[in-house]
């Protein structure tokens, strides 16, 4: 686990700003993807939409597209009713009170909302879970066993003269990756395509001699012969395919041990499980063999929806990634402070073995709607997005829903970005008034606080 240096709450910012209609925010970030764009200039009009004008980003485009002025009339609601936030928070810390085995799931949230949610589990023994939680705990996994060689985007940009992409494009998930990474430099450099078609959004770029090996290989099949090549052991008794596979590869290990900065590239939602944390192991296996002779990094794409700040965060507060409960000893006797499992702990499967009690689903970037795997008899509480207002009330009975902020839309915030420790501050775009997620987790901890102390079970 990479942790960052700094700690996360010197940098969280105390109030959130007013910003009024018909106005520019310029050198804003865009919170919606992890490379974090901050040359943006976002205006927010009269009707509390949202646009970034001459930026061509359907991602962007996309999210910005869920927000309106009927964000402003969106209301708490209990059981399928309207209600007041109070009523509101009233019901959520009557179901966390009475659970004995919550989840606190999707968490696509920013640094203060994970450290009050924190404290919030801390209070009710809640399984934490992110809705991108399986790519997330793969690339924790392979770090926990073999380690890693990372780099960041400024190292990529600034010296980096071959890029490896390994089974991945990456603009069609983040569309201005080539944008913000390499366009108007002036170094010469190569990009291959390992297992893929190049990236059309490559194409364009100016020094740049794009080219795809092996488009068509089984991922794990080429990342164990090409495992072998880097330490040095011959292949042997091979079929005809896989003999070309090598010595495709062999060219592509002369040209690592001859360039002045490799980058490997890979997207770990891209990567095909459920074993995608033995190909990550794999990747970080040949560029560590890289680095007795030559200077190599890895570049991982992924940490969507806060992911990345969850995990980083968590793992500062307590010492182990995401995927850990945090019990409390006065609720269950002999129950360990922590308790950390990638599979025990992974939300499909606590839902389809009915082993929670209550769900607790934070949503504040574009809206996950909670699991359709989840019992009709849980109770739930949603605190999300307004466009999830509806779904919460067509649930009826059992569900609290509380309309919250995006952070970098109706608060700011704080997000780590992709390349793991620059954490980049966010502005808010507008102000149509929603809580941000913080506030709503501090005051259900503060409620939870205010309740007689459960009895300690045998």
């Amino acid at each position: 686990m990479h942790l960052s240096p700094i700690d996360p709450s010197s940098t969280t910012p105390s109030a959130t700003a007013h910003v009024p209609a018909s106005s520019l925010t310029r050198d804003w970030t865009c919170p919606f993807c992890p490379l974090l764009c901050d040359d943006l200039v976002v205006e927010s009009h009269d009707d509390a939409t949202l646009t970034v004008p001459d930026i061509e980003c359907r991602r962007l485009t996309q999210a910005l597209a869920c927000y309106s002025s009927a964000d402003a009339q969106c209301r708490s609601s209990v059981d399928g009713h309207d209600t007041d936030l109070d009523t509101a928070l009233a019901g959520a810390a009557r179901i966390l009170s009475s659970a004995r085995r919550p989840l606190f799931g999707s968490l696509t949230t920013d640094v203060a909302g994970t450290r009050a949610l924190y404290t919030l589990a801390a209070g009710c023994g809640a399984i934490l879970d992110h809705w991108h939680g399986d790519a997330m705990s793969a690339a924790t996994l392979a770090l926990q066993d073999r380690g890693s060689f990372f780099t960041t985007l400024s190292e990529v940009r600034s010296r980096a003269d071959l890029l490896v992409f390994f089974n991945c494009q990456p603009s069609q998930r983040y569309p201005r990756f080539f944008t913000r990474a390499l366009a108007g430099t002036e170094q010469t450099r190569e990009l291959v395509f390992v297992g893929c078609p190049p990236d059309p959004a490559a194409a364009g770029l100016a020094n740049t001699r794009v080219e795809a090996i092996l488009p068509d290989n089984d991922p794990f099949d080429t990342l164990a012969l090409w495992s072998a090549l880097c330490e040095g052991r011959e292949a042997r008794a091979l079929h005809d395919s896989a003999v070309d596979t090598a010595a495709e590869l062999a060219r592509l290990q002369a040209r690592i041990a001859a360039a002045h900065y490799t980058v490997l590239v890979y997207e770990t939602a891209a990567l095909p499980g459920p074993h995608a944390a033995l190909l990550i192991e794999a990747l970080n296996r040949i560029v560590k063999a890289a680095n007795r002779t030559v200077r190599a990094g890895c570049l991982a794409l992924g940490g969507d929806d806060g992911a990345l700040t969850v995990n980083q965060t968590v793992a500062w507060l307590s010492g182990l990634p995401l995927r850990t409960r945090v019990s409390t000893p006065s609720r269950t006797a002999g129950t360990a402070p922590l308790d950390y499992d990638p599979y025990r702990y992974r939300t499909g499967r606590l839902l389809a073995n009915g082993e929670i009690d209550a769900l607790l689903w934070v949503a504040s970037f574009a809206p996950p709607v909670w699991p359709q795997a989840l019992d009709q008899t849980v109770p739930v509480i949603v605190l999300g997005h307004p466009a999830l207002a509806e779904a919460a009330k067509a649930r009826g009975a059992a569900t609290v829903f509380i309309p919250v902020a995006t952070p970098g839309i109706d608060s700011a915030g704080h997000l780590f970005r992709v390349d793991g420790p620059v954490v980049m501050p966010l502005a808010c775009a507008r102000s149509v008034g929603l809580p941000s997620v913080a506030t709503i987790a501090e005051r259900l901890a503060a409620q939870l606080d205010a309740q007689p102390a459960p009895q300690v079970q045998p």
